[in-house]
């Protein structure tokens, strides 16, 4: 009995030592980029049992670069790969807080600044800055298809009101981003730009709305009816 009250101990302090991160803790910040550039740097604060999640695009073959400049020896920061809520493929408090990987999956990544447990539950503080980087891939596997300027093409689900139909699409891909060229039959050309999370409209006369609806699909929705079903492997290629 005493040994299995020793035992138990010891995992209650090895486990006080990491933190745990809840819904509720855990800030979101989507990561721009400059115009023209493919890194940025970051300062930040960081209180008690905060997380704060900074969240990138990146494409497979790409990769990501970061380093982050902490104030406090408890600050670390962990990277995520797309729809992960705590598997990692970088861990700073055993890697260090300089990373380079190699992405081997395209989607929406997390870097996740966080304290150790207990620094995050004596509420203490941190300054850092956070640089990150996503060089454009040399990787010449996404070519253009032949004849046009696009990166791939084909048809998309889509709907006009109620009613079901398809839409033929051309992608042009960069840096974690697309810009997809979408016409539906009897319908103007629009043109969606996906960037950091967040799509746009370049066409005139387009009041858009989107929203994720599976984990690898978008509903882009243009002046109320006109529906389009946009996968992520139109975005990111696979």
């Amino acid at each position: 009995m005493k040994k299995c009250l020793k035992r138990m101990g010891l995992f209650v302090a090895i486990l006080a030592l990491f933190p745990v991160a809840t819904s509720a803790q855990i800030i979101t910040k989507k990561v721009s980029f400059p115009t023209g550039k493919s890194s940025t740097v970051i300062n930040g604060t960081i209180v008690g049992e905060q997380t704060i999640d900074y969240t990138v695009g990146a494409n497979a073959g790409q990769t990501l670069k970061v380093t982050l400049k902490p104030t406090s020896k408890s600050s670390y920061f962990n990277v995520l790969p797309p729809g992960s809520e705590g598997a990692a493929d970088f861990i700073g408090q055993n890697e260090g807080n300089t990373c380079s990987l190699n992405l081997t999956k395209s989607g929406t990544y997390k870097i996740r600044v966080y304290q150790m447990r207990s620094s995050a539950r004596r509420g203490e503080k941190a300054t850092y800055s956070l640089s990150i980087s996503i060089p454009a891939s040399s990787n010449s596997g996404d070519a253009k298809v032949s004849g046009t300027n696009y990166n791939a093409t084909g048809d998309l689900r889509a709907a006009n009101g109620s009613k079901p139909t398809s839409a033929k699409f051309g992608v042009i891909r960069s840096n974690g981003g697309a810009e997809v060229h979408a016409t539906m039959p009897g319908k103007s050309k629009r043109v969606f730009v996906f960037s950091q999370g967040e799509w746009t409209c370049k066409s005139t006369n387009c009041k858009l709305s989107f929203a994720k609806i599976s984990s690898d699909e978008w509903e882009i929705i243009c002046n109320g009816t006109e529906k389009y079903y946009i996968p992520d492997a139109v975005i990111y290629g696979g």
